[in-house]
């Protein structure tokens, strides 16, 4: 029988390769936010799931043995979010590993990032890879991590920088950053050590270092691909540049945005190569100049996806980390949030509590009505459906919540599909603003706890 085996970020670079190559060999339930038209790959069935959801990435789950999570939430999914993509990563994390618990699945595989040997001070991008990987594995289902430094395959969005640059700059001067050691991963290889892993008990709540067969730096790849691309390009380095002019200069000329590039140079800026001390490291076959060879000129899969429209253009994600010194639960800070609130506003702003109703008033204007679930919440989750409130103008989609994540070290306070009934210019320099505030005075409040 074959194995059935879910992909989280399956319209990815490494969700689609492995669906191009294991289509056959594996029973895919490949997990998309839009709607995909493939007709490519009968045999894989696609299932549409809001990963900010848990109870739709738990039915997305259903039927799964074993789980691949290639997620990064690096592009936003509604008209405004609120927070960094660390916290967003965390939520995320933390919903697949309840919904992989809740459906019974055998393992998860995730790809992460090589860890820098050097220092603990490690970059936001590497620091949230980590932190995905810790949540991941906080629950029943063993986790396997397969950590790897640059993936390079065509479609491969981490090389197609280092290609856009010799394309189009004659001269480079590189930071000194670009001399870093690495050791990059051919796509080939990078599925074939998730094909050893998928199953492989001997692999269950092990990380895993990996590498391809030799040692290089960013800057001899772009002369590599120079010389690949038949371009006679001058490639040299400067002592002087800062880690933020070198996103700048990267980002406006590889015609990639600062943000996608920041956590590629955060990233690099170390000693990528693997531990050969771990119990666990596997090395690529594939050498970098065909592996450059093969990002350049061949074809990669595509599949045609669409992104409905939200059924409110104005839609509100924010997602926020809380500090938790005292270790509380989540139920603890969701039972004090408007007990708080009360008190910092004094006779502004009111909190009134009935039953599973909890209302915030402005004089006898009802701003925000919020319904408690308590059959879909636990002590490390407190869950409210956002129901009423002259603030709201959809009462049928959004909702709040708290949870607990790493140990209870943080609480996550998220808004998610949130409609304003204020105009959109209004809202986004007032309430929006308002509601940072507001969260920023109560994460001091919890701080003092």
């Amino acid at each position: 029988m074959k194995k059935k085996v879910a992909i989280a970020g399956a319209t990815g670079f490494i969700g689609k390769w492995f669906i191009d190559t294991y289509h056959e060999t594996y029973d895919i339930i490949a997990l998309s936010r839009g709607e995909v038209k493939d007709d490519q790959y009968p045999s894989v069935e696609w299932r549409r799931a809001d990963l900010y959801s848990l109870s739709s990435t738990t039915d997305a789950l259903k039927g799964a043995d074993y789980a691949l999570y290639l997620v990064h939430s690096m592009n936003p999914s509604t008209r405004m979010n609120q927070g960094s993509f660390e916290d967003t990563d965390l939520l995320l994390a933390d919903n697949f590993a309840r919904s992989a618990e809740a459906c019974g699945l055998k393992q998860i595989i995730f790809i992460g990032g090589i860890l820098p040997k050097e220092t603990n001070d490690y970059s936001k991008h590497l620091k949230s890879r980590y932190e995905t990987e810790l949540t991941l594995g906080s629950r029943s289902v063993p986790l396997t991590t397969i950590r790897a430094g640059i993936v390079v395959g065509p479609g491969g969005s981490s090389f197609s920088v280092v290609e856009e640059l010799v394309r189009k700059l004659p001269v480079m001067a590189c930071p000194q950053w670009c001399k870093s050691p690495s050791e990059p991963v051919d796509i080939a290889d990078i599925l074939n050590f998730i094909e050893r892993s998928l199953g492989n008990e001997e692999v269950y709540g092990e990380a895993i270092e990996v590498a391809g067969p030799e040692v290089t730096s960013y800057m001899e790849m772009l002369e590599i691909t120079s010389q690949e691309l038949n371009k006679k390009r001058w490639i040299f380095s400067i002592p002087f540049f800062t880690l933020g002019f070198s996103k700048l200069w990267v980002a406006l000329f590889s015609g990639t945005s600062i943000t996608f590039v920041s956590p590629l140079i955060d990233s690099l800026r170390h000693d990528m190569r693997a531990d050969k001390t771990q119990k666990f490291h596997w090395k690529g076959e594939v050498p970098i100049e065909k592996s450059i060879r093969k990002a350049l000129y061949e074809k990669f899969p595509r599949i045609k996806r669409s992104y409905d429209e939200e059924e409110e253009r104005n839609t509100v994600r924010s997602v926020q980390r809380l500090s938790n010194p005292g270790n509380k639960p989540a139920e603890w800070v969701a039972d004090i949030y408007p007990r708080w609130l009360d008190k910092y506003f004094k006779f502004i702003l009111k909190a009134t509590m009935s039953g599973n109703l909890i209302r915030f008033h402005l004089f006898n204007i009802v701003l925000l009505e919020l319904t408690y679930m308590p059959s879909r919440s636990d002590e490390n989750r407190r869950l409210f459906f956002i129901t009423g409130g002259a603030l709201c103008k959809r009462t049928d989609m959004g909702w709040l919540e708290f949870r607990s994540v790493m140990k209870n070290e943080h609480v996550i306070s998220a808004i998610h599909r949130f409609v304003p009934t204020l105009p959109w210019f209004i809202y986004k320099n007032t309430q929006a603003i308002g509601h940072l505030f507001i969260m920023n005075e109560f994460n001091r409040f919890l701080k003092r706890q």
